[in-house]
Formats: structure tokens, sequence, C-alpha cells
């Protein structure tokens, strides 16, 4: 059995190079970080992320959804929560998959596989988000937005109209920023690339000897690895990502790579996702969880810097005047707040926020007629929290 063909470049001379399981593995100090996403064995491809792909694909038809006042809240409900064969989505693909979204939210090995009512409380979250989108601010599609009353608020300048509910918040952006931390990162950073996944089972054993997953191409392991990599790149390029190819955070990452103060985040994310699946095939564990650390390091970051950037957008667009702006920004920040819960310290089973902490959050910015009148200082109070548990500036990650 051949060992997976790897793209590696040489120190000396940056020439391409394939590693097979007729050579001697590769020891730690030749194990370079590929140039490409690209495993093979016997010639043929041995990384599979299908199914990740495939609730990012479902997910964006619920954006769409989410502004179409003419659905119901069953249609809504089917689309998160779909069944095999059931005509939820416009892809004829999509209908015939097995696959659900609402399956895989708040659904880790780590942090929830033990805590079933917080759990069942987030999955009541999204649940509760889409049926007021449907019963709140669909009926009031057409009336104009103001403190207690939902509706529709456009940004000024001629720019987009908003729909929210009666304390501004936008529905759709909660459950798309939601899902940024409760489906891709917690199924990411705490399910496929923990210890307790990749090592499962037999999982050690058989990618030590080479044994496959029936009908396979792939050892257990090689294949959790690549389907935490595909809840960032599913829809994206794994050869070359470009980034900003889907709503979630595929997208987000392309924005915080374009803040200058930023730059080069992508690339240590991408790196590592490379560096970890070379690792696994040169059997090699301690590389492999050094890069699950540095994603999970860089991807919570990520969430943290858009906390802090929609928190101080939407207290500045507000001061300038434009509400309809603020609102959307401070929706966005909503979300993120909420995905705060599914980040992950490195080496460690812990979030940089708890639940309880985000749900202290939430209360915050909710409260009273929520964003029509929360104040600057708990804006500015919740984005220093925030930035001060990631070692984050505000001048940096707020602008």
């Amino acid at each position: 059995m051949k060992k997976i063909a790897l793209s590696l470049f040489t120190i000396s001379s940056l020439f391409i190079s394939c590693s097979d399981d007729d050579n001697a593995p590769l020891t730690t100090t030749q194990l370079e970080t590929p140039t490409t996403y690209v495993f093979q064995r016997n010639g043929e491809t041995t990384v599979s992320y299908s199914g990740q792909t495939t609730r990012i694909l479902m997910g964006e038809e619920i954006v769409g959804a989410l502004l179409d006042p003419s659905k119901t809240e069953a249609e809504l409900d089917g689309m998160f929560a779909h069944v095999e064969g059931n005509s939820n989505f416009s892809n004829p693909a999509l209908n015939a998959s097995n696959k659900s979204v609402r399956s895989k939210v708040a659904a880790s090995a780590d942090f929830f596989s033990a805590n079933t009512v917080d759990a069942i409380a987030i999955k009541s979250d999204f649940d509760g988000w889409f049926a007021n989108q449907v019963n709140d601010v669909f009926p009031s599609w057409s009336t104009n937005a103001a403190s207690g009353q939902a509706g529709q608020i456009q940004e000024a300048g001629g720019g987009p109209i908003r729909y929210v509910n009666a304390k501004g918040l936008e529905y759709d952006q909660a459950i798309i920023k939601g899902l940024i931390g409760a489906l891709m990162t917690d199924q990411m950073l705490n399910n496929y690339l923990s210890r307790s996944v990749l090592d499962a089972g037999s999982n050690i054993a058989d990618n030590d000897a080479g044994t496959l997953v029936e009908g396979k191409n792939y050892t257990s392991m090689e294949h959790k690895w690549d389907e935490g990599f595909g809840y960032l790149y599913g829809t994206d390029d794994q050869f070359m990502p470009t980034l900003g190819a889907d709503s979630f955070l595929n997208k987000y990452i392309a924005r915080v790579e374009n803040d200058a103060d930023y730059t080069g985040i992508a690339k240590r994310i991408y790196d590592a996702f490379k560096l970890g699946r070379a690792a696994i095939v040169d059997k090699n564990y301690s590389i492999r969880d050094e890069q699950a650390g540095i994603i999970s390091e860089e991807i919570s970051k990520v969430i943290a810097i858009r906390c802090v950037y929609y928190l101080e957008q939407g207290k500045n667009v507000r001061n300038a005047g434009d509400f309809g702006g603020a609102l959307h920004d401070l929706s966005e920040g909503f979300g993120f707040i909420y995905s705060l819960q599914f980040t992950r310290k490195s080496g460690t089973n812990e979030p940089y926020f708890t639940k309880i902490q985000v749900d202290g959050f939430i209360e915050q910015l909710m409260e009273g007629n929520g964003f029509w009148d929360v104040t600057d200082e708990t804006l500015d109070s919740m984005a220093l929290e925030i930035a001060n548990e990631f070692n984050l500036t505000i001048a940096q990650a707020g602008s």
C-alpha cells in the first residue's frame, strides 16, 4: 500500500517531491508544510469532506430564505432540520442528502457530548430565531422600524434595507453569524480536530498500520482532519483558497485577512491545516496536535476580532446618525458574540468565554429597547472585555 503522496518544498531547491510508504517515514526535521492540500494514495485522492460542503450549501440557501417574507415557519424549519428526500432546497442534490444543519449545531464531542442541557438550549435559540423571523418580522416587512416596533429601516445614503425586530435585531444576522460558531467553529475545533475524535477507538493503530476505512481510500484519522478542513474550505478551492467563498467562516477570515493589522492570518490557518494533515500521514501526532492548536487559536481570534469590530462600528455609525447601519452592525456583532462560546483555548477543553458569560453579554445588548438605546459605555466595555481576553487592542480590532 503506497503512502499518501505529498507535495513538499525542500529547503534548498524548492523541488516538489512525493512520498510513498515504500520509503522511510519523514523525520520531524524533514516534515515541511505541503504547498497545497493535496494528499494521495495509489494515485488517487485521500481527501474527502463532501458532508461539510453540503451543510455549507444548505446554509447558503437558508440565508436567502430568511429574507423571503413568503416563507413559512415550517419551510424554514424544514431547511434547518432537513430530512432526506424532502424538497426543502432548490438544489436537488441537497434534497437527496441525509445531512442537515441543525443536527450538527452544538454537537461537538468535546463540548456537548456530556452537556446535552446546553446543546438543547442552543438549538432552541436557533429554532426561536427562525420562528420570530416569520412571526414578528415578516408581518412588519413594509412597516417602518422604530424603537419597540419591528419593521424595515434603510441604511444612510440609500444603502441596503434592513429588517429588524422591535429591539433592532436582525434575526437573519443572528442565525448566520451564530452558525459560524455553533456549526463551523464547534465542529472544527471541538470535534474533528480534537484528540478525542482524531484518536478515538483504534484510530491511532489503524493510522499507524495504514488500515483504511472500509470502501474508502483514507484512514479514519485522515478523514476526521479533512472534515474539519471542510467546514472552512468546503466551497472554496482546496488547492489555493481565494476566501470569501461562502457567507460563513470562510468569508470572515477574508475580512480579517484584508485588515492590515492581521494580514497573514489566513496563511497561518491554511498552513496549519496542511502541515497537520501531512503529520497524520507521517504518523507524527505531536506535530498534528501543535497544528490543531494553531488553528484553534487563529479561528477563535477571527471571531473575537469581528465581535470587537462590530460593537465599535455599531456605536460609531449610530453616533453619526445612521441607525439602519448601526442596527445591522450590532446584529452582526450579536451573532459573533454568540459564537464566542464555541471558541477554544489552545491546549485546553475550554472556550474563551463560557455560555453563561455569552448569555450575560446578550442580556446586556437586549435590555430595554435593545440596540435602539444600548449605551456607548456598554458597547465599549463589552468590546474591551473581549479584546483583553484575546490580547487584542480596540484600535486594531475595532477599525
